[in-house]
């Protein structure tokens, strides 16, 4: 019969391989019985993603360190309203890959290594305490950069547990941080030379994660090395704080361009081209209607709740969030309950309507965009949702 702890582990490995057996999409939110929650985003079966944990912006912090260096993370900043999306981290990477400032090779690295380090985190906690496992359909980050194979992260991560516990590390988080408390003792145990790499790393600023990026060592080699002194009371293991992004606010009315020359309905696009914004920009205001152009999908539902559209275009594909995803954010809102929403697509087909019909789309329409095309559709949902 097995262990209580290891059907708890094996009903987490069983819950991950049935997402991928399932060509799931969507989050799988995993909580354990001490509070630690992670969010896994799967894609048609695969990881595409994971976040949350103990210390989330410490470890973008250290993987974009680690795989993009010509990143200063220290002049990157979130929006106020970014910071309380779960996977604020991933819009941020496919932010700086979009705007070409990382190649495509380095993002891949950084998820890669993101989701193994959550996996390992996840199953740790497994071994010690209850983990429930939950899966939300409503939120899909779709155009993924790399998609991880489920059966090699599984084996992965099976193979980083053994070798943790092989070591004798069982009872160490690698989401602690080493520090020297008997100097004096370590002085006289080590040459000068050593003793000064510990005073200078081993002060309870980095995390066993940390260090072991900043000492370009796997962590299971650094802890290894440090559980002597550990286990001597000579180093002793801390929790420390997480070290989030600078926060900065945003004054919505900058993010819009807006016409509000009279009371005809209101129509809104929430996508950052500039092409097809123009476009229907011409066509709705030579038409009599008014138009907003909203061009950061981030804060596009904080900005549709202040300005009420009649009607509400979304492009399917955008580089941080797609049609899918913000229709259904917006469908969740009750205000926007009976709001059409036409989502624009490069391709109308079987599979695309389905997908829109599921997240609350009113209608699809196929680019490219045409006068007739917008009208058509403007007057059809607008004749009875007018203010």
């Amino acid at each position: 019969m097995n262990h209580p702890l290891m059907m708890v582990v094996d009903k987490l490995i069983n819950e991950l391989k049935l997402c991928n057996q399932l060509h799931y999409s969507g989050r799988l939110n995993i909580k354990s019985a001490n509070g630690q929650k992670w969010v896994l985003y799967y894609y048609f079966g695969r990881i595409i993603w994971a976040t949350g944990g103990t210390h989330p912006f410490r470890r973008w912090r250290r993987q974009i360190a680690q795989h993009c260096p010509s990143i200063d993370v220290d002049k990157l900043s979130l929006h106020s309203q970014e910071v309380s999306i779960d996977y604020w981290d991933y819009h941020l990477l496919v932010s700086l890959y979009k705007q070409q400032k990382v190649k495509r090779e380095q993002i891949i690295s950084v998820i890669e290594n993101t989701i193994a380090e959550l996996l390992f985190d996840i199953i740790q906690q497994a071994n010690f305490y209850s983990i429930s496992c939950d899966r939300n359909q409503e939120i899909i980050l779709e155009a993924p950069i790399s998609i991880a194979g489920a059966d090699m992260s599984f084996k992965l991560m099976q193979e980083s547990w053994k070798h943790w516990l092989e070591a004798g590390l069982k009872n160490i988080s690698p989401n602690l941080a080493p520090t020297v408390r008997k100097p004096d003792q370590l002085h006289k145990q080590v040459s000068s030379a050593v003793y000064k790499n510990f005073v200078t790393l081993i002060n309870g600023k980095y995390t066993l994660w940390d260090l072991s990026a900043k000492m370009k060592q796997s962590v299971l080699t650094v802890t290894h090395s440090l559980l002597p002194y550990i286990s001597k009371g000579t180093v002793e293991l801390v929790e420390v704080f997480d070290l989030p992004l600078r926060v900065v606010e945003v004054n919505n009315n900058s993010l819009i361009k807006k016409l509000t020359t009279d009371n005809s309905p209101l129509i809104a696009y929430v996508n950052n081209n500039p092409a097809v914004s123009q476009t229907l920009e011409d066509i709705l205001i030579s038409n009599g209607f008014r138009f907003i152009n909203i061009q950061d999908t981030i804060h596009a539902l904080s900005i549709l709740i202040e300005h009420r559209p009649n009607l509400i275009f979304l492009n399917l594909m955008s580089p941080v969030t797609s049609g899918y995803e913000i229709c259904a954010q917006i469908r969740r809102v009750s205000l926007f309950a009976n709001t059409p929403i036409v989502i624009l697509t490069d391709s109308d087909s079987l599979l695309d309507r389905v997908r829109a019909k599921v997240v609350g789309s009113t209608d699809l329409l196929a680019k490219p965009v045409s006068s007739d095309k917008i009208m058509g559709i403007v007057r059809k949902y607008t004749q009875t949702n007018s203010k």
